[in-house]
């Protein structure tokens, strides 16, 4: 499997850089020359190469200009426009994408990779005797926490998948796939369960895996393991509340009064935000999704390449209820902008995303800073708000205060008491309208099976839903084909998923 020998690469590579302080401009962790591997320094250096292919979220398409895999996720929504050709857009408005098309082999290799560079810390970890036992532990629960996110993403996408809990002996590794209800019960959650019994900090503001990330993950893990996609069982919706009832309660986070404080570097890992992927304003490790989100060529920035490569449609736009403050104004999305080294401003011929805004990097450095959130606390609210209620069979008033949080700062009347549908609907709606375009609206359309009509407002079922583009989702569309280039080289890959 072609898999395998990037596997072996990141190996190499892990035992040749870290920093503690992720991706900051002066990392002070490199691993010298004729340093001992039995050292602490080497045990922090394995824990850390676990979260470089976090990054691969966001990570270059090649071969296509503008392109990206943070891409993916949004344009599958039927609710994402692009100006630009060259990032494949075509194929998914259409749904005519296929086991070769951008994206879908990026992903797989970059998940692996993660999922690599953590079985090399968890084996490589423990032998290492300098280092005391509770941290030894902890650095262990980071790597079982990120290979569960790891495979979490790849059983959500592409179904069965290979398991790899060990580091390879050889690069035949010819696998074939094991289901992904078994990928949960043998790898995903056991690997939360077991970074739950670690001593991690509630809370890390240099962004590691804190005890509040690993509640989240598990919270979602479970929320979706007892949805339409495995059907895990009504408990598993209990298990979920627990969790997500957890980082609520324990403290430490608080939604930002401003929506804007989310696009303020100094705000990274703190307030609102539970889990991040780390970025600095440094080359390589820049963020991506500010040029990116910037409309085509539009000269408001310091930018050389301004790509337009993803905005709303008109209709989601238009799906937001009078006096949204979401909606309104460099808040979520913008529609002009003052002209570099002018006074004039630019008004574009769309609305396009303000959620990754950097006003320093677009006006001044070209090198953004913000991190890319993985979880924040309004997530985590509603993660509550929607397993609590169908595990009780209707609302509890904590639900309800957490959807009426999200609802007041966005400008929107709280709810009273609502049916056990009616509720579910209004956190299913308030995902999409506050959480969109950070890469969740896709997984939640496959976990519950219904997607928002912009047009009609009503829940459409997945499956015969007609995006605004004039595409039907069919079954096919509930995962990604397994990318035809790691197929070929293990055909015990196949057969593909359904209609590839």
């Amino acid at each position: 499997m072609k898999t395998s020998k990037y596997i072996f690469l990141a190996a190499v590579i892990l035992l040749n850089f870290s920093c503690t302080k992720f991706l900051e401009e002066d990392p002070t962790n490199f691993i010298s020359p004729g340093t001992g591997l039995s050292s602490e320094k080497v045990a922090r250096a394995f824990a850390n190469g676990c979260y470089t292919d976090l990054q691969g979220f966001l990570n270059g398409q090649s071969g296509s200009y503008g392109g990206n895999t943070y891409n993916l996720m949004e344009f599958m929504t039927g609710k994402a426009n692009t100006d630009l050709g060259q990032t494949g857009f075509t194929n998914f408005q259409n749904l005519s994408y296929n086991s070769t098309s951008f994206y879908v082999d990026t992903w797989w290799q970059h998940l692996y990779l993660g999922v690599g560079a953590c079985n090399l810390a968890l084996q490589s970890i423990p032998p290492i005797s300098s280092v005391a036992d509770a941290d030894k532990t902890n650095m262990l629960a980071e790597a079982h926490t990120l290979r569960a996110l790891y495979y979490f993403y790849l059983v959500r996408m592409y179904g069965a998948v290979p398991k790899v809990t060990t580091i390879p002996t050889s690069l035949d590794l010819n696998l074939s796939r094991t289901p992904a209800k078994a990928i949960y019960d043998s790898i995903i959650i056991p690997d939360l369960l077991e970074a739950e019994k670690s001593t991690l900090a509630w809370s890390d503001n240099t962004g590691k895996v804190s005890m509040s990330a690993v509640e989240s993950i598990l919270a979602d893990v479970y929320l979706t393991y007892a949805g339409a996609a495995i059907n895990g069982g009504q408990e598993f919706y209990a298990e979920s509340a627990k969790r997500s009832k957890a980082v609520i309660q324990n403290g430490g986070y608080s939604l930002f009064p401003n929506y804007t404080d989310m696009i303020n570097p100094a705000n990274k890992n703190k307030g609102e935000f539970i889990f991040q992927v780390q970025y600095a304003a440094s080359v390589p490790s820049t963020n991506p999704l500010t040029p990116l989100t910037i409309p085509n060529y539009a000269g408001i920035s310091k930018y050389s390449d301004e790509y337009g490569s993803v905005y709303p449609t008109p209709q989601f736009i238009k799906s937001f209820p009078v006096g949204d403050k979401r909606v309104q104004e460099r808040q979520f999305f913008y529609t002009k902008y003052r002209k570099i080294n002018s006074t004039d401003t630019v008004t574009f011929s769309s609305t396009y995303i303000y959620k990754f805004f950097d006003s320093t990097a677009i006006t001044s450095t070209a090198k953004s800073d913000l991190n890319f959130t993985l979880y924040r606390l309004a997530d985590v609210y509603l993660m509550y708000a929607e397993a609590s209620n169908r595990a009780e069979g209707a609302p509890n008033p904590d639900a309800i205060s957490y959807v009426n949080a999200i609802r007041a700062r966005a400008n929107q009347a709280a709810i009273g008491a609502l049916d056990q549908t009616a509720f579910e609907q209004e956190v299913w709606l308030q995902r999409y309208y506050e959480l969109c375009f950070e890469n969740k609206m896709w997984f939640d359309m496959i976990r519950t099976r219904k997607v928002h009509n912009d047009v009609t407002g009503n829940w459409d079922n997945f499956v015969g839903h007609t995006t605004v583009f004039n595409a039907t989702f069919a079954e096919k569309q509930l995962l990604f084909p397994v990318p035809k280039q790691e197929i070929d080289v293990n055909p015990n890959l196949q057969p593909n998923n359904t209609g590839f």
